[in-house]
């Protein structure tokens, strides 16, 4: 996975600041976390940026409904 380095064990960013809620290498954070830049370099030329904003809403709000689910 293209964000493994990036994660603590627990899926969350080892680079999340858990009180502030930031990034604490946001200035020079990879590629995959700038989504603009990261759709040009490799996606733009697959799916339109409005297409693919809406798979990552539809995407985003099912993770939500799914945390919210197992935290019942």
């Amino acid at each position: 996975m293209e964000t493994a380095f990036l994660d603590r064990s627990d899926g969350v960013c080892r680079h999340f600041d858990e009180q502030t809620h930031l990034c604490t290498i946001y200035d020079e954070r990879p590629l995959v976390c700038r989504v603009e830049d990261y759709y040009q370099a490799n996606l733009s030329s697959l799916v339109s940026w409005s297409v693919f904003v809406d798979l990552n809403v539809e995407i985003c709000n099912e993770l939500q409904r799914l945390a919210k689910l197992n935290s019942e």
